[in-house]
């Protein structure tokens, strides 16, 4: 199995799997922030001109929500037009409250590898699995996380994190107010999930770190992170992250 992989279909850049812990450490108002920052992600000029502007036009999404066990909260959805991205981000924003106990990482990564990529419904450039949480897999899982990540690249998959660090600042959201500042990480002592992510989690050519300064600014992590997974122009920057930070991007 390669990045390549379909069952059937028309060819598309990105075969897009977006993973969000709603574990117990997730209340209802930090599961909003991920729903709201997904969806908002998803009608950003920004971020659907690069959907649109690869070579075959548009993407494939899907969204896991996970904590003992995963959910596919959104099955595989072709967005290659602005309608096809607002409607996938009004789709994500009428999801029910998902919500479990542990943080199974490990467990959701077979998930993926194993029902998930292979059912991916068109040929694919590139397959991301962009995985986000706030703590690091508690599940005591059968198998080592690393080594399903391993199993994911080696079929071709790049394996992004987004952790969430809850000691970066407060949690509270004032309308009108300025987006959260990007995360500069020469200027910033690494967080100890964030390292945890770095080891543990991104794996594959191209694979990188994006923390979260706190649930508030998830929001702007992942339109950020939408750009660099979809976009030409976001592969470019990759290889200027890795030639500058090797621990935190895979060139």
């Amino acid at each position: 199995m390669t990045a390549a992989f379909a069952v059937s279909g028309d060819e598309v850049d990105t075969a897009l799997i977006v993973a969000i812990d709603v574990s117990n450490s997730v209340d209802d108002q930090r599961y909003k922030l991920q729903i709201e920052g997904i969806a908002q992600a998803l009608e950003d000029p920004g971020v659907i001109q690069a959907i649109v502007g690869g070579a075959k036009g548009g993407i494939l999404f899907s969204l896991v929500t996970w904590a003992d066990q995963p959910t596919v909260s959104v099955p595989w959805t072709h967005v290659a037009s602005e309608a096809d991205a607002k409607a996938t981000a009004k789709r994500v924003r009428g999801l029910p409250r998902q919500g479990g106990e542990f943080t199974c990482m490990a467990r959701m990564m077979r998930v993926v590898s194993d029902k998930i990529v292979p059912q991916i419904p068109s040929k694919a450039a590139k397959v991301v699995l962009d995985v986000s949480g706030d703590g690091k897999d508690n599940c005591n899982s059968q198998e080592p996380i690393e080594q399903v990540r391993d199993e994911l690249v080696s079929y071709g998959v790049t394996v992004n994190g987004l952790p969430i660090l809850e000691g970066a600042g407060p949690e509270v959201v004032t309308p009108g107010a300025p987006a959260a500042q990007s995360y500069l990480p020469e200027k910033q002592q690494q967080d100890p999930l964030e390292k945890w992510y770095i080891e543990n989690v991104k794996g594959g050519p191209g694979s990188f770190v994006l923390p979260a300064n706190g649930y508030a600014d998830f929001g702007r992590a992942i339109r950020q992170k939408f750009v660099l997974e979809v976009s030409e122009l976001g592969s470019r920057v990759r290889r200027v992250f890795a030639a500058n930070r090797p621990s935190f991007f895979t060139p």
